[in-house]
């Protein structure tokens, strides 16, 4: 059945799956109030006012400071994207938009980018900077990555950055990307994962969600997740080195470009 952005309910998740409509958890309005400040305090990853330092300055150059020095990612995900003109982008957890804006130029006035968020500050952010620099071909629309306001396969592409890893039903929202992308769409997300699992008193840490940490999976376990949802070719890149995982000690906690491929 196709999906449509009707109004959304809350969900309650836990990390053993499962939801409940109507009903919010502690995990989901902390991590939402996090990046609300986020978006009122126009912070990023990098700190107030600090330069990009996720994305080489020639990816960035043209956009206004405060959208090209604005975000809460963990990596660059256009490196493994390979958009192509006219193709439709989806990008979970957009924010303040500046993926989104990148992806535009990449895919033309020809092509089409959603972003979803569910902090309306950051949506808020996101139209009004989208208003300000005239760009057409984007849009931004309110939902959770569990229960995302997108047709069935309609996207081409759908991209990432350090947003996953906060849901507390990960394999729902593998399950949504694989609805949502056409036959032979691809996933590209740079994310945070560990190296072993996290102890169960970090996990529990609802402070530690909205920091990326309490909420990333094993990374064997993203990768069972992706699999068991219908993804194939799916691959794993640590942010830093490809060969760094080998030495990492258990439960470390690190940035990976994660990759993967709907069957045709």
């Amino acid at each position: 059945m196709t999906k449509t952005s009707d109004p959304l309910p809350v969900l309650d998740s836990s990390c053993c799956g499962g939801t409940s409509p109507n009903s919010t958890t502690p995990i989901r309005e902390s991590v939402r109030e996090y990046y609300a400040a986020q978006a009122r305090a126009g912070a990023s990853c990098c700190g107030s006012g600090k330069a990009n330092l996720l994305y080489p300055e020639e990816l960035v150059t043209g956009l206004p400071g405060e959208v090209a020095d604005f975000t809460l990612g963990c990596g660059n995900p256009f490196t493994v994207a390979a958009m192509q003109p006219g193709e439709t982008v989806l990008d979970l957890g957009s924010g303040g938009g500046l993926d989104c804006f990148l992806s535009a130029r990449q895919v033309g006035e020809s092509g089409h980018v959603i972003g979803v968020d569910m902090t309306p500050e950051m949506l808020e952010r996101a139209r009004a900077s989208a208003a300000r620099m005239g760009v057409g071909n984007v849009e931004f629309r309110e939902g959770y990555l569990e229960s995302l306001p997108v047709e069935d396969n309609s996207v081409d592409v759908v991209i990432s950055n350090c947003v996953i890893n906060l849901s507390p039903d990960k394999p729902q929202v593998f399950r949504e990307i694989f609805r949502v992308l056409k036959p032979g769409g691809r996933i590209a997300v740079s994310d945070t994962v560990t190296n072993g699992p996290l102890a169960e008193a970090v996990k529990k840490d609802v402070q530690a969600w909205g920091a990326c940490i309490a909420g990333a999976l094993d990374v064997k376990e993203y990768i069972a997740g992706l699999v068991e949802a219908g993804f194939e070719d799916v691959t794993v890149t640590p942010k830093d080195d490809s060969q760094r995982m080998k030495a990492m000690p258990t439960e470390m906690v690190f940035s990976a470009i994660l990759s993967a491929r709907k069957p045709n």
